[in-house]
C-alpha cells in the first residue's frame, strides 16, 4: 500500500547520527520539502561508532553531532536534538522514555517515525544494533500511553507547563512487516547527499549510493522506469 500524507509536525527518533538519513532519508526530505516541520531526536551522539585506535569519545561525538547537523540540513529538517546517551548502551529504560514524552509534549508532533524493536537481524547480511531496538521501544512506550495521559510524569505538567500530547500516526523504520511503501522517487539523491555528509562512518561512499539505490527500487515498478521507495509499519492511533 503507499501511504497517502497530510502531517504538518513530523518527529523523527532514531539511535545515532545517521540513523535517519539510513532508515528514513528520502521520505523525512519529501516530508520536508513539502512544507511539513520536521524534528530529529538522536538519543546518542555516536561516541563509539569509530576503527581509529586514536580517537576518543569526546572527538568523536562533536564530528558525528557536526555531520548529523549537516546531514539534517540536507534533508530539510529544522532541528536536530541529541540527548547524549552513552553509544551502544542504550535501553528503553524510564529515564529514556520521560525524556521522549517532554519533547513529544514539547513539539507535539501528530506524526513520529521510529525504528522497529523486535528485529534482531536483517535477512542473512546485517545485525541489527542494540540501540535500534531499544529506541523503538522506548519511543513506542512514550507515544503510548505515557505523553497521552495526564498521570504520566504529571511533574512536567506542573513545572514545566507541558500538557499531555496524543501521536497520531507512527511510521516504523526498518521494519520486519511493512505494510506501506512512500515514494522517494524524486528524494533519493537528496537521501545519499545527506549521507554524504557522514564521512566518519562511510569508507566507499559511490559503493553507498549504488547499494542504497538498488535496496530502494521498488520491485513493482517497469525495469526500464524504476521507481524508488522507503517502506515502513503504519500504526493510526484514535484520536
Amino acid at each position: 500500500m503507499t501511504a497517502e500524507f497530510s502531517a504538518r509536525r513530523i518527529m523523527g527518533v532514531f539511535a545515532h547520527p545517521d540513523d535517519a538519513s539510513f532508515f528514513a532519508g528520502g521520505t523525512l526530505a519529501r516530508w520536508a520539502h513539502g512544507g511539513a516541520a520536521v524534528t530529529l531526536v538522536v538519543a546518542t551522539s555516536g561516541d563509539k561508532g569509530s576503527a581509529d585506535p586514536d580517537m576518543t569519545p569526546e572527538r568523536l561525538m562533536q564530528l558525528r553531532e557536526d555531520e548529523e547537523r549537516a546531514a539534517a540540513a540536507v534533508l530539510g529538517v529544522q532541528e536536530v536534538i541529541f540527548l547524549r546517551y552513552r553509544d551502544g548502551e542504550l535501553f528503553p529504560t524510564l529515564e529514556l522514555r520521560r525524556d521522549l514524552t517532554r519533547l513529544i509534549r514539547l513539539k507535539q508532533p501528530d506524526t513520529i517515525v521510529t525504528l522497529d524493536p523486535t528485529v534482531f537481524w536483517y535477512e542473512t547480511r546485517a545485525i541489527n544494533h542494540p540501540d535500534h531496538r531499544a529506541i523503538g521501544a522506548a519511543t513506542l512506550e512514550a507515544i503510548y500511553p505515557t505523553a497521552r495521559d495526564w498521570l504520566n510524569f504529571p511533574e512536567q505538567a506542573r513545572d514545566e507547563g507541558l500538557a499531555p500530547h496524543k501521536v497520531l500516526t507512527v511510521y516504523i523504520a526498518g521494519a520486519a512487516e511493512p505494510t506501506v511503501k512512500i515514494d522517494i522517487s524524486e528524494t533519493l539523491e537528496t537521501r545519499i547527499r545527506s549521507l554524504h555528509e557522514h564521512k566518519s562512518q562511510i569508507a566507499d561512499m559511490a559503493a553507498m549510493a549504488e547499494r542504497l539505490r538498488q535496496r530502494a527500487v521498488d520491485p513493482q515498478s517497469p525495469p526500464d522506469a524504476p521507481r524508488y521507495i522507503e517502506q515502513f509499519r503504519l500504526i493510526q492511533l484514535p484520536g
